[in-house]
């Protein structure tokens, strides 16, 4: 007999507008989309950053549903990716089912009744038998620990809380870190600001990309023939790339991550012109060790005149700049925090409780981690989108989260035809997929000795340690009996 079930949805990001896409696919109304903010668009309502591209051709940063032939460029900025998430929430009729302004602040399993109590901030409460959470990994920023930083008397943000209002044009501009985001930063800057100057602990690989608009022409062209845009989508050389970044990641002394390193390399050495500049912008880390920068122009924005490239340690931040160990003084108007997110934080700071009162802060006491980055023993019914272990790399998470679906969808349909009112990893597989998953993440390049946002508290990569493809062969389908289900 088929069960109706009623879904909560947490968050109105990529994952949580797909995953309420797919309901509707299968005739499920009964959900909602639970949004703390006042729009949808997760990381890239957020951020909204001068120069805020993805570093995934737009055309591969799509839903595999949902092509979009408006795509300005190659790479596509922030604020167009947040519009075609809005558009495909009305096209695909989700936009009625997200309730904004609803922040989650507790999720509790009672196990008797194999449901959900889900409380807002406001102290509505609502229940389901199901729980998707979408809530993202990069929403928490993470500010940096630097004396003296409220003491300045210029307009201080991390990027992302970025201040409109501030004046940019003719500033004296200061960029701490050197991730994707700084360098995007740097190169929105430089033809503004009177001067700019980039202090970075480490500098980055930079992988050469191609970028170029779309011509009204071939715009008209995506929109008469799909096909058109699946050739930009599933370009043999753009997966050949991903493949080889998973397969070196995997294999860091084979010849994939020799070719990375060589690319990148090759672009420092034919790029940079002084040598002395050269040197401070190459990396002494392995390749893709943190996240791989892909960037059309960073070089060329680095060796402009108003431009300092800044390697030596901050001492403090003053009233009118900031002051360098070594002495140096760098005045000051504007300060952007490029400092990246508290990795380790997803549905947190919200509680959740599962089977038994077992506390998801506890589960995740040594590190977040869940079973294939998807689900967690003693959390029934609980399911995970870009949950933690997943792929990270220079590709789509949209195509991560669609695989997923994909695999959670068949756990639910367990429950959907009534066999089973509960679902949950058992306690053996997680802890065999941990263990084994732990062992090969030390070897990845993520585990090879530099710093990076993918590392845990305690130094193991927090990142799915296997190729692309052992990824998409794992959500094919779930091995049912890793689970425990409830009758």
């Amino acid at each position: 007999m088929k069960k109706e079930l009623r879904y909560i949805i947490i968050g109105a990001g990529m994952a949580g507008i797909l995953a309420g896409i797919k309901l509707l696919e299968r005739g499920e109304t009964n959900f909602t989309i639970l949004e703390k903010a006042t729009s949808l668009g997760g990381t890239w309502r957020e951020n909204r950053y001068p120069g805020l591209t993805c570093d995934v051709p737009a055309h591969a940063y799509t839903y595999s549903f949902a092509p979009n032939p408006e795509w300005s460029s190659y790479y596509a900025t922030g604020e167009e990716i947040r519009r075609y998430f809005v558009k495909v929430a009305d096209d695909f009729g989700v936009a009625p089912y997200i309730r904004y302004d609803c922040e989650v602040v507790d999720c509790a399993f009672d196990e008797a009744s194999a449901t959900w109590t889900v409380e807002l901030a406001s102290g509505e409460k609502q229940e389901a038998g199901i729980v998707i959470c979408a809530s993202g990994v990069l929403h928490h920023p993470k500010m940096p620990d630097i004396a003296g930083l409220d003491s300045f008397e210029g307009r201080a943000m991390h990027s992302a809380r970025w201040d409109d209002s501030v004046k940019l044009d003719g500033a004296r501009a200061g960029i701490v870190g050197c991730g994707s985001t700084g360098i995007q930063i740097l190169t929105a800057l430089t033809g503004r600001a009177a001067k700019v100057v980039h202090f970075q602990r480490s500098p980055q690989w930079i992988m050469p990309v191609p970028q170029f608009d779309y011509t009204d022409e071939q715009r008209a062209a995506f929109r008469k023939d799909v096909k058109l845009i699946d050739e930009i989508r599933y370009n043999k050389e753009y997966w050949d790339a991903i493949i080889r970044f998973t397969d070196g990641v995997t294999n860091i002394d084979g010849p994939e991550m020799k070719q990375i390193e060589d690319l990148c390399l090759q672009n420092l050495e034919t790029s940079v012109k002084d040598p002395v500049l050269r040197e401070k912008l190459r990396p002494n880390y392995r390749a893709a060790c943190k996240r791989l920068i892909y960037s059309w122009c960073y070089y060329d924005h680095a060796q402009k005149p108003n431009v300092t490239i800044e390697t030596g340690g901050i001492e403090r931040v003053e009233p009118k700049g900031v002051r360098m160990k070594d002495g140096t003084f760098h005045e000051l108007d504007v300060l952007a925090l490029a400092t990246g997110f508290r990795a380790d934080r997803f549905i947190r700071p919200a509680t959740v409780t599962g089977r038994g009162g077992k506390a998801l802060d506890d589960a995740w006491a040594v590190r977040p981690t869940a079973f294939l980055a998807v689900t967690l023993p003693d959390f029934p019914n609980f399911f995970m989108l870009n949950g933690p272990t997943g792929p990270v790399g220079n590709f789509s998470l949209i195509d991560i989260a669609e695989a997923q679906w994909k695999y959670v969808d068949q756990l639910i349909d367990r429950l959907r035809a009534g066999n089973a009112r509960a679902v949950e990893p058992t306690h053996e597989a997680m802890a065999a997929y941990e263990e084994k998953r732990i062992d090969a993440a030390k070897k990845t390049i993520f585990g090879s000795g530099c710093s990076s946002w993918y590392l845990d508290d305690t130094g193991v990569p927090a990142s799915w340690p296997w190729s692309y493809q052992d990824f998409v062969d794992a959500m094919a389908k779930p091995d049912f009996e890793a689970y425990r289900f409830a009758a």
